[in-house]
């Protein structure tokens, strides 16, 4: 008995904040297509992230355009839960038609007439194009130099939720973007000896000049490059909402008791050797900074804008011993470390996508979420159109310009030709 098959114009893969602005716009459109989600809507940012994590922007700004947060001051940086609810507040006001505990496990081009048969685990369902929503925080890295000591408890940044998870004893936290640099602060404040490792980049101040560095990042046109500057691909941001938001500053970090290391190298024996590049990627961090305050200097000037100067913003501390002195190896027991995080990203995971739209790598090939398969599109990833790509407002516009696409190619698969309308 050959089973029955669920057909639908669009499947949206994913009930992220991708999928639900994927389906806000479809919806607009009158684009019949399904969500499906294997656990729950935007379940990453109830499960896939540390207890005491908050958005990174601030209210007015991480959100969809049609809908506020009603139970946090404009200014005030969400917390993780309140994230999740929104997306599924947000889902009701259209009655997205979200599935969830539904895993797509392959989708393959038919054979003989247009679209994709997707096997999911309730069954097959047949869509004429597919959207791959699934984001880019998909399969959590850990390089391949991690110890191999397995005394040690070791954890993925996605696995990390309070200090009390850990065993006694010193923490090791490789990478010091904002997930490094949130985790090994809240380590240090719960009184563990920390030492973090730094790798190259970007620290942006929080605010500056009364205006929060996502506000200035928006007046500057810098949310809308379209492209990463070479040799800054794998660059990190350092940036926490925290506490009320807070400039990251790693020499207040070291000050603090947080130990500073270069980037990891290698472990060998209970052993691990750090780079000699702690102080360059501090200073190249600080340049980026200043950069930014300099380029709002330059705006509030050009513009004739009252906004109080700042001078303080300039002052930095002094280089700490662990600067000045790096260290370059570390015996693990001598130290007393017992844990590592290691905050090293992720990686895509299309292994499910079974088309020809990737690279050697695994990396989708496409033009602003359009690939190079006719018919699949890609929502969520980093520098997808632009710098904003891959954060909450910016999906909701790149969502937007595929929802365009896909109505175009609806109206092509519309035409009728002259034999048709003389029939």
């Amino acid at each position: 008995m050959t089973p029955e098959i669920t057909k639908v114009d669009t499947l949206v893969v994913g009930a992220g904040q991708a999928g639900i602005a994927m389906s806000e716009h479809l919806t607009r459109l009158d684009i019949p297509h399904l969500v499906l989600e294997k656990q729950g809507i935007a379940q990453a940012w109830r499960t896939g992230r540390w207890d005491s994590l908050v958005a990174n922007g601030p209210a007015w700004h991480d959100r969809f355009p049609g809908q506020t947060f009603a139970d946090t001051g404009p200014d005030g940086f969400v917390p993780k839960e309140r994230v999740a609810d929104y997306f599924a507040e947000y889902a009701q006001r259209f009655n997205a038609p979200v599935r969830c505990g539904v895993e797509v496990k392959s989708v393959r081009r038919n054979t003989g007439k247009p679209g994709f048969i997707i096997d999911t685990s309730d069954g097959l369902i047949e869509a004429r194009r597919v959207v791959a929503a699934t984001g880019p925080f998909q399969k959590p890295i850990i390089p391949p130099i991690a110890a191999a000591e397995t005394s040690l408890v070791q954890l993925h940044s996605a696995h990390y939720r309070n200090p009390q998870q850990l065993p006694e004893g010193g923490v090791l936290v490789v990478g010091a973007g904002s997930s490094g640099v949130q985790i090994a602060d809240e380590l240090n404040r719960a009184g563990k000896s920390v030492w973090l490792s730094v790798g190259p980049h970007d620290r942006p101040p929080r605010s500056y000049r009364q205006r929060d560095f996502c506000w200035w990042l928006g007046v500057l046109g810098l949310w809308d490059k379209a492209a990463s500057e070479p040799g800054k691909e794998h660059v990190t941001i350092a940036v926490s909402g925290a506490r009320g938001g807070h400039t990251v500053d790693f020499r207040r970090l070291a000050q603090e008791g947080v130990n500073l290391v270069g980037r990891t190298r290698t472990f060998n024996a209970g052993e691990v050797t750090f780079e000699e590049d702690l102080t360059e990627n501090i200073r190249r961090g600080d340049e980026n900074y200043l950069s930014l305050l300099d380029a709002a200097d330059a705006w509030i000037d050009r513009n004739g804008m009252d906004l109080p100067p700042e001078p303080q913003a300039r002052q930095m501390l002094a280089d700490p011993s662990c600067m000045t002195q790096p260290t370059l190896s570390l015996n693990l027991a001598q130290a007393g470390i017992t844990s590592i995080i290691w905050a090293t990203g992720y990686a895509v995971d299309y292994r499910w996508l079974e088309v020809d739209t990737f690279d050697a790598a695994g990396r989708p090939r496409h033009q602003r979420g359009v690939s190079q398969e006719p018919g699949v599109y890609f929502l969520g990833l980093p520098w997808l159109s632009r710098r904003g790509s891959s954060f909450i407002w910016g999906v909701w516009h790149d969502a937007k310009y595929i929802a365009d696409q896909i109505t175009i190619q609806r109206s092509y698969e519309g035409y009728q030709g002259p034999e048709q309308r003389l029939r």
